[in-house]
């Protein structure tokens, strides 16, 4: 069935495009990056990492310009999956945003501004979540270099996370994607994920795996109980502890529940001098981590789509890097035969169970 087809009961959408085989299943735009004025550097967040980390991939040879998929904005139709037509509309609000994003003084910018500015870029980053979920299940991994914004839900944001791209992304694959009614989430950013917790606190279909500082932002005790697997670890947690007990809970995780999908957040916030994460994992602790999950889901045959997530250092676009440098060269990515021996979807979209078997073709 052509991954053209859509769902009459869904929403158009330009986010499930047929992707061509020349690409491999890792997910950009240089619209990820957020520059206005310095004002993004009043957060610690690097806000261009992520066109750090494909600078780094190009260097290596490892991409091109040609051979990686360009995110798309996801629009307001796309957004409005998960999110609230109330809580879109308060983002027009400046001083809203300004909260969200913990840079104070968007709150004096024209909202124009920082729609085009600061929101734009995470709705492409969003985009490219969504993305990389149809091309995880169409490719069995994809990589999108910027997303991972745990801490927002449906109908509120924070922890500069505007937009619920993990619950974005599972929503789409649980209502277009025949075959995906189970997903797994392993959050091994810094922080709690919340926003993801919170979304699916009573879905049975999502298992939530969260490993965190648990003295850190966000400290909410109601979006814990959504955690199936919870694992918190104490101020200055170093590699040898942190990677066993990654190493036991992603196993304890993936054989409880086989999903049909696992979103990865892999948040490097958790890096040695991270301001706001608190932990003491090395670079080198970051690319096993990274290793861990990859290996543990190419094993089952388990689809794996990867978020960046958090990451507050100017050296971590370069750990980002390194470690997708590593799955390659292990041969958990394959960047060198996988777009070559990639088919046109081979996952077919639902269909409404009201139409027949003439579906209707998404706009282009």
């Amino acid at each position: 069935m052509s991954s053209d087809l859509i769902n009459l009961g869904s929403h158009r959408t330009q986010l499930y495009i047929e992707v061509p085989s020349t690409c491999l299943p890792i997910v950009y735009s240089p619209e990820y990056n957020i520059t206005f004025m310095g004002l993004e550097k009043m957060h610690p967040f690097d806000a261009g990492k992520w066109g750090k980390v494909i600078g780094f991939l190009k260097e290596e040879q490892l991409i091109t310009d040609d051979n990686i998929v360009e995110a798309r904005e996801a629009t307001e139709d796309d957004l409005l999956v998960v999110h609230t037509r109330r809580y879109l509309n308060k983002l027009k609000w400046s001083f809203v945003v300004a909260t969200i994003t913990e840079i104070p003084p968007l709150l004096l910018l024209p909202n124009f501004l920082v729609q085009r500015r600061v929101l734009r870029p995470l709705r492409t980053q969003t985009g490219g979540t969504i993305m990389a979920g149809k091309l995880a299940i169409d490719r069995g991994w994809a990589i999108n270099v910027g997303g991972g914004f745990h801490h927002c839900s449906s109908d509120k944001g924070g922890g500069f996370c505007a937009y619920a791209d993990i619950t974005l992304a599972i929503k789409f694959l649980f209502e277009r994607v025949e075959g995906v009614s189970k997903a797994t989430i392993i959050d091994l950013d810094a922080h709690q994920g919340n926003g993801h917790e919170r979304d699916f606190m009573d879905d049975k279909r999502v298992y939530i795996m969260d490993v965190y500082n648990r003295y850190i932002y966000p400290g909410d005790g109601f979006a814990k109980r959504a955690i199936k697997r919870k694992v918190e670890l104490d101020w200055g947690t170093e590699d040898q502890e942190y990677l066993q007990k990654v190493e036991m809970h992603v196993e304890g995780a993936l054989n409880e529940v086989k999903p049909d999908v696992l979103v990865y957040n892999a948040g490097t916030d958790i890096l040695d001098g991270d301001p706001l994460g608190g932990l003491a994992i090395s670079p080198q602790g970051i690319i096993k981590r990274d290793e861990i999950l990859f290996k543990a889901a190419r094993r089952r045959k388990i689809p794996i789509l990867m978020v960046t997530s958090g990451g507050y250092q100017k050296r971590t676009a370069r750990i980002i890097a390194d470690s997708i440098i590593n799955l390659h060269n292990l041969g958990l990515v394959d960047c060198d035969s996988a777009a070559s021996e990639a088919r046109p979807s081979q996952v077919p979209l639902m269909m409404s169970k009201s139409i027949s078997s003439a579906a209707v073709l998404s706009s282009r």
